[in-house]
């Protein structure tokens, strides 16, 4: 998490649109970093991100990840786009694109 830490504005965003109980804003990296562990501690542990390719620029790169993880007997295994918004040198914004929401939402809920 420290690594995450050096990366994030202190003031970022993370937007993750849907219905799920993760879904909505998270405000500040405390937050970002508490949803990371949510991710962790509800897959068990399980939880494996795939980064398949990184498109950047000054202002904005856009991740193409795969994310798989377990939970609960049930098992996700499903592309996401993520687009960073950078600001001074650190992330600033963040908007979550999972390929399916109501799985994620379901899975993660």
């Amino acid at each position: 998490m420290d690594t995450l830490r050096g990366l994030f504005a202190e003031d970022a965003v993370w937007h993750l649109g849907g219905s799920g109980g993760l879904s909505g804003d998270k405000q500040g990296l405390d937050a970002i970093l508490a949803y990371f562990g949510e991710l962790f501690t509800r897959s068990d542990g399980t939880i494996k991100v795939d980064l398949d390719d990184l498109i950047g620029g000054e202002k904005h790169t856009i991740g193409f990840q795969r994310v798989h993880a377990q939970r609960n007997g049930a098992a996700i295994d499903q592309r996401t786009v993520i687009v960073f918004a950078l600001k001074d040198g650190k992330v600033s914004e963040v908007y979550e694109f999972p390929e399916d929401t109501a799985k994620a939402a379901d899975f993660w809920s």
